[in-house]
C-alpha cells in the first residue's frame, strides 16, 4: 500500500451521487435523504368518486360541443336554402298587375258607302262586294295574315267562278265563324274608291293593301259598316 497522501482518488473510490460521505454528520445525512425521497414521490391517487365526477363532466362538455356544432350546421343550411329560394333578398314579391280596363276599340273601320278604310288616322279607298255578292257588315277579328294566298270561289260557295293567288291578304272572322278578307286587287287596281267589283272581299290597291297588312295583327278588330 502506497503512503502517498497527495494522489487523486480513483473513480471507484469516489462516493456515488446523492449518497453522503460516511463521515457526514447524522443531521445532514437525514436532511439529504428526506430531500431525495421528496423529489421522487408520486402524487397521491384521487378518490374513485372524484374520478367519476371528472369523467361525467368531460362527457357533458363533449356532448354540448357536438350539439352546438350540429345546431350551427342546421342554421347554415336553412340560411342557404332560404337565400337560394328568394335570391338572397328579403324583398317581397311584386303584386300581380291589375287587369286592364281598356275596351277593345276597332283597329280599322270600313265604310262601304264611302268606299273607304280608316286605320291609324289614314284613309284609303276600297272596293267591296257587288249587289249580287254583298260584303257582310259587323265587327270582325283578324285571325291570320298571308303574304300570298290562293283564293277560290269554291271556298265561299260560288262554284268555279275564280281561282286566284293574291298578295297582302288579311283574314277576318265574324261572330258567325264565316271568313272574309282584306286583300290587294292586283287584277283591278283602278276599282278601289270607284266601283264595287269583288265577290264580298274588301279590295285595296296593292300599295295600300301592303300598308294595312303591316299595321294589323291577329286579334285586331275591324268594323265594317254599310
Amino acid at each position: 500500500m502506497s503512503d502517498d497522501l497527495t494522489r487523486e482518488p480513483s473513480a471507484h473510490e469516489m462516493p456515488a451521487p446523492g449518497v453522503s460521505d460516511p463521515e457526514m454528520p447524522a443531521p445532514e445525512l437525514s436532511a439529504s435523504l428526506r430531500s431525495l425521497a421528496g423529489s421522487g414521490a408520486a402524487p397521491a391517487p384521487m378518490a374513485g368518486a372524484q374520478v367519476r365526477r371528472r369523467a361525467v363532466a368531460r362527457r357533458r362538455r363533449r356532448h354540448a360541443a357536438l350539439a352546438g356544432g350540429a345546431a350551427v350546421a342546421v342554421a347554415a343550411l336553412a340560411f342557404g336554402l332560404t337565400s337560394a329560394l328568394d335570391g338572397g333578398s328579403d324583398a317581397r314579391p311584386a303584386p300581380p298587375a291589375a287587369p286592364s280596363t281598356r275596351s277593345a276599340a276597332p283597329a280599322a273601320t270600313v265604310d262601304l258607302g264611302a268606299r273607304t278604310l280608316t286605320l291609324e288616322g289614314r284613309r284609303v279607298p276600297v272596293s267591296s262586294g257587288s249587289t249580287a255578292h254583298p260584303t257582310r257588315t259587323g265587327r270582325m277579328t283578324v285571325v291570320a295574315k298571308h303574304r300570298v294566298k290562293r283564293l277560290t270561289s269554291e271556298s265561299v260557295g260560288l262554284g268555279d267562278e275564280y281561282d286566284v293567288k293574291l298578295p297582302w291578304v288579311v283574314e277576318l272572322r265574324g261572330p258567325d265563324g264565316r271568313a272574309n278578307f282584306i286583300l290587294a286587287m292586283t287584277y283591278a287596281e283602278g276599282a278601289p274608291g270607284v266601283r264595287d267589283s269583288t265577290r264580298g272581299a274588301i279590295g285595296l290597291r296593292s300599295a295600300d293593301a301592303r300598308w294595312v297588312y303591316e299595321q294589323l295583327s291577329p286579334g285586331a278588330v275591324v268594323t265594317v259598316r254599310g
